[in-house]
């Protein structure tokens, strides 16, 4: 994995949209079925909105009925770092971005084979790239 990227709580605020930073810089939440990713399809990758890291193949995205995208594995174990999260009066588990600390989202063990992880992410969180030889 790449160099950890750090900025200031500016630069992030510079760089992303309101909805993008409360979700990534502050673990914020969509609501479910209103995001842009959870229903789309198509063959790519899904990258960290904050700094490009690939995170997710397009052949691992699934319809966990939830209502945020939903994928059964991430596109390699350096891509993302997952860490307990104790929030709003239950444990989860958390997953960020290896690269730049971004919350993704979380991962729960519910999901479908050959995993049987379910990675419940927030679409603020990602940017889905067509051109899947980047």
């Amino acid at each position: 994995m790449a160099e950890k990227i750090k900025k200031t709580d500016a630069e992030w605020r510079e760089h992303l949209t309101p909805e993008q930073y409360e979700v990534t810089r502050r673990g914020g939440t969509e609501r479910a079925f209103t995001d842009r990713y959870y229903n789309a399809g198509g063959e790519g990758i899904y990258l960290c909105v904050c700094c490009g890291n690939k995170l997710f193949g397009s052949d691992t995205k699934y319809d966990s009925g939830t209502g945020w995208p939903s994928f059964w594995e991430p596109i390699s174990e350096e891509s993302v770092e997952t860490a307990t999260d104790a929030s709003y009066g239950m444990i989860r588990t958390e997953v960020r971005c290896a690269r730049c600390d971004a919350h993704l989202g979380h991962v729960f063990d519910d999901g479908p084979q050959p995993t049987g992880l379910r990675y419940c992410m927030n679409s603020a969180a990602l940017k889905f790239d067509d051109e899947k030889d980047r």
